[in-house]
């Protein structure tokens, strides 16, 4: 049996009078590829939260790789990629290798020296996003796509086991943001990084994740996704709370 790293049982957590997340029940198995999904003010948000170890919950447990998330030590073993796309600051003054490079501090420590095979360790990294040739450039001369892939490639040199990403094509146009979902697909199927892929975006419940989960406060739906496909349109209306439509992405689309 596959191994879970993240697991949540009845969580919830309320910010005053209002309620977040209700008894929410989630796992997240090795090599799985996971969809959460649902509307603007949905909890998903409070959910990563929860799992990053931000905040703790109100009720019930959050465990990664077995252990309570507020006590987790083990951050090399989860790369986290957020929006920066959509706002970061085109003029700071880095290369993409340095950015890259800087991913090593989870397993250095602030203030020790990189260890003297960083420059391939890079090199990989950037390899594994398509973005090798790229190393000498400035961060902010790249586009959202290219950044959200240096950022990806920040996240994989510590060779986490669990990716997380944070509504990453936000900025990112559609032609770009097919490219980048297959680029994610390839590091699931290839390399085995489990992802969480969190997004508003029901375009991304493709062929290309293996299970999704629809929050709406409370889990509507977790499965696999050929489950989630099969489902009538009006329960998937309904977790929403107002119409949606799929659209496919080829497993197999090209680069960008």
């Amino acid at each position: 049996m596959p191994e879970i790293l993240i697991e949540l049982e009845n969580v919830s957590y309320r910010y005053g009078e209002t309620t977040a997340l209700e008894r929410v029940s989630l796992q997240v198995r090795e090599g799985e590829f996971w969809a959460v999904i649902g509307p603007n003010g949905s909890g998903k948000s409070t959910l990563l939260k929860l799992v990053l170890g931000l905040i703790e919950p109100q009720a019930g447990q959050v465990r990664l790789f077995s252990e309570p998330a507020a006590s987790f030590r083990s951050k090399e073993k989860i790369g986290y990629v957020s929006q920066k796309s959509n706002a970061f600051n085109s003029a700071f003054p880095a290369t993409v290798r340095e950015v890259v490079r800087s991913g090593l501090v989870k397993k250095t420590g602030l203030f020790r020296r990189f260890p003297s095979d960083w420059e391939a360790k890079v090199t990989k990294a950037l390899a594994a996003v398509g973005m090798e040739s790229y190393a000498g450039r400035s961060i902010g001369q790249l586009s959202g796509g290219q950044q959200q892939r240096v950022f990806i490639a920040r996240a994989l040199i510590s060779n986490p086991e669990l990716l997380i990403l944070d509504e990453p094509t936000v900025g990112i146009d559609r032609q770009h943001m097919e490219s980048f979902y297959d680029m994610l697909g390839r590091l699931n199927r290839e390399k085995g990084i489990a992802i969480l892929l969190v997004t508003h975006d029901v375009d991304t419940v493709s062929e290309l994740v293996t299970h999704v989960a629809c929050v709406n406060r409370s889990i509507h739906f977790h499965g696999p996704h050929e489950e989630y496909n099969r489902q009538e349109e009006r329960f998937r209306n309904e977790w929403y709370g107002h119409p949606v439509r799929r659209v496919h992405h080829d497993k197999e689309g090209g680069e960008g």
